[in-house]
């Protein structure tokens, strides 16, 4: 059985007389008639019974009626709220970001789509880059602001690119040097510092590791955190030095020291599945963005 064959037993129920039930759904006596046949052998009981009279549900046939109803009400109910989601005027859109993004990039962004679509929601979703993979495959979101560009089948918009400074506390030897004219310092003269930096298994991290190893450096790991502004307090309390985004440098009266270094920076872009098509929520955010950025 499909929604529509319950919607015409119960259309039937509703007249009592197959010919009458056949002529309001527009379709012949016998149609409906093979239809009431191969429902009452699917359920295994006679549902209706017949006469001169018309066609009336016996008992087995309520219990039926009763379960069709809530059925295709229930069916109803979910056509209308997923047209209410998806609707691009006024449906919902899941965005997830990484923590550093939630001071800066994040909000320009949902100010300014505010702005075109007043009406939309977006649901906001903050992780590291690492769990949003799994949650786009799956679909619990549908468009993700991340850094680096993953691989396999992911769109990508790149939307902010962000330079990387060595961030150390002020007083520190490299800040001296960088007030004395000394403004890149090589990756190679951090292997005496304690070094602040995040888990293995973000994102940043990685983009931290190849840029060492591509510059022949290697560092002492003294603190790990999640959180970039946590790293930069860390450093700015001396308890070590940081790469990180420039626009981190001096919250907590560090430094923010140039690296001699190629590549050191990190591009922050949109990703989304590119083996399924977007809702028209998630595709009209993704339009805004590819017409509003880079963010710089």
């Amino acid at each position: 059985m499909d929604i529509e064959e319950l919607r015409r037993l119960l259309v039937l129920a509703d007249h009592e007389r197959i010919t009458d039930a056949a002529e309001a759904l527009q379709t012949s006596q016998p149609t409906l008639s093979r239809l009431l046949a191969r429902v009452e052998h699917e359920l295994g009981a006679r549902l209706f019974e017949r006469d001169a009279a018309g066609a009336r549900p016996n008992p087995y046939g309520e219990v039926a009626l009763a379960a069709a109803r809530d059925i295709t009400r229930r069916y109803d109910q979910l056509r209308e709220d997923l047209a209410t989601l998806l609707d691009p005027e006024t449906g919902t859109v899941r965005l997830a970001f990484m923590d550093s993004m939630a001071t800066s990039l994040v909000p320009r962004i949902l100010r300014d789509f505010r702005r075109e679509a007043p009406h939309v929601r977006v649901a906001l979703q903050q992780k590291p880059g690492h769990e949003m993979l799994p949650d786009l495959a799956a679909g619990r979101t549908e468009l993700a602001i991340i850094a680096p560009r993953p691989p396999g089948p992911h769109g990508w918009l790149p939307l902010q690119r962000q330079r990387l400074v060595l961030v150390v506390p002020a007083g520190h030897r490299l800040a001296s040097r960088r007030l004395a004219g000394r403004r890149q310092v090589p990756l190679d003269e951090l292997a005496d510092e304690d070094f602040i930096t995040v888990p293995a298994g973000f994102g940043f991290r990685s983009l931290l590791d190849d840029l060492l190893t591509a510059n022949g450096a290697t560092v002492r790991v003294a603190f790990e955190s999640p959180d970039m502004a946590a790293i930069e307090g860390l450093a700015g309390a001396g308890l070590g030095v940081a790469i990180l985004p420039e626009r981190f440098a001096g919250v907590s009266g560090t430094v923010g020291v140039d690296l001699a270094a190629d590549h050191a920076e990190r591009i922050v872009g949109l990703t989304w599945r590119t083996d399924r098509a977007l809702p028209p929520t998630a595709a009209r955010l993704l339009d805004f963005l590819s017409r509003s950025g880079p963010f710089e």
